[in-house]
């Protein structure tokens, strides 16, 4: 296992006196439920990771990466969220109380979150987001992405527009309207539309993560209007309703349904040919990405020297390597993107 802390590896040459571990070693277990590992030597550190939200399987995919990260590494980084995306910022404001050394988090609603996450940088936990690239930075110390979004949007806009032909009314769905992520990928859609066809927008619809509100507004929406010819979902959930309610009305073929989703849950859309393809990247992959990044930023801080992300390796499919942001370096992006056929299904069982 690694030694997540190396302090001890600081001034090797000297020994260590226990003022200096008092001022630059890890934060004490608080003897909660949920205790961070203490290693063998004290070293590790103290590290949460938060959801969206815990009961849809994305997320709970996400903690298997976690459990399976301290597994391999000996570690017990915690795991911590609420079933509900609107009180993510408070479980947040929760572990503020707790003496916490990172918060790794993936936003659900960016704007009640900001000022959660201002208070910990504050308070000096390192913060790391997933999925938050548009986030004000001064709100994170990095950003851990699994691909450019634009990039991912302009995806889904390509694969509709060829299965729509180039014509017709689409609508886009997102788990919610302050989602970045999921907003920065419809915004890049429509570009590609109005750029590349003669599609038009018919709406963005907000569907907090749940597949029946997904349902309930493609139905209401296809009944409403025949015109529309594709979907756009963007949280896991979405394509799954809204294939869903495809089916029913008997519209398989003629309403194109691409977007973000995982093979234990679209599978049977996807044979029935009502899910073109969906994208996605390993949750379990990420929850492991964002801990690594959190334990690089605290080795730099503890050493005092500058983080370099050049040649950095999260040691996590897909964040092999990292590309900084142009315009704001502590965004990286990695290349975790696949997308999902009936051809490969079996290969993405997850």
């Amino acid at each position: 296992m690694k030694n997540h802390k190396r302090l001890l590896a600081l001034g090797a040459a000297a020994v260590m006196t226990a003022t200096l571990f008092a001022g630059c070693g890890p934060k004490e277990n608080g003897g909660s439920t949920n205790e961070p590992n203490s290693g063998a030597e004290g070293t590790d550190y103290k590290i949460a990771v938060v959801p969206k939200m815990t009961n849809i399987g994305w997320f709970q995919r996400m903690e298997d990466g976690v459990e399976a990260y301290n597994a391999d590494n000996g570690t017990n980084y915690v795991y911590r969220g609420s079933a509900e995306g609107a009180d993510q910022a408070g479980v947040v404001e929760q572990l503020l109380a707790e003496d916490w050394d990172a918060i790794c988090v993936v936003p659900f609603d960016s704007e009640s979150l900001a000022p959660v996450l201002e208070k910990a940088r504050d308070q000096g936990i390192v913060v790391i987001t997933h999925e938050a690239s548009s986030m004000d930075p001064k709100y994170f110390d990095y950003d851990v992405e699994a691909f450019v979004n634009a990039d991912y949007g302009t995806h889904f806009a390509e694969e509709l527009a060829e299965l729509a032909g180039g014509e017709g009314k689409y609508i886009q769905f997102v788990g919610d309207l302050n989602s970045v992520s999921h907003n920065e990928w419809c915004d890049a859609a429509d570009e590609y539309f109005a750029a590349n066809t003669n599609m038009t927008n018919a709406g963005r619809f907000e569907t907090g993560d749940d597949t029946t509100s997904s349902y309930n507004q493609t139905k209401e929406l296809l009944q409403a209007n025949p015109d529309i010819v594709a979907i756009q979902g963007s949280a896991s959930t979405d394509v799954v309703g809204a294939a869903q309610a495809v089916e029913e009305l008997g519209l398989t073929g003629k309403v194109a349904v691409v977007g973000t989703s995982m093979t234990s849950i679209a599978r049977q859309f996807v044979e029935s040919d009502t899910i073109a393809t969906f994208s996605v990247w390993d949750p379990a992959e990420a929850g492991k990405a964002m801990i690594e990044m959190a334990i690089a930023v605290l080795d730099a801080k503890a050493a005092g020297t500058e983080l370099d992300t050049s040649a950095l390796s999260l040691n996590a499919a897909g964040y092999d390597t990292l590309t900084p942001d142009a315009d704001v370096p502590t965004v990286l992006y990695g290349n975790a993107r696949v997308d999902v056929t009936k051809d490969n299904l079996d290969d993405y069982d997850f």
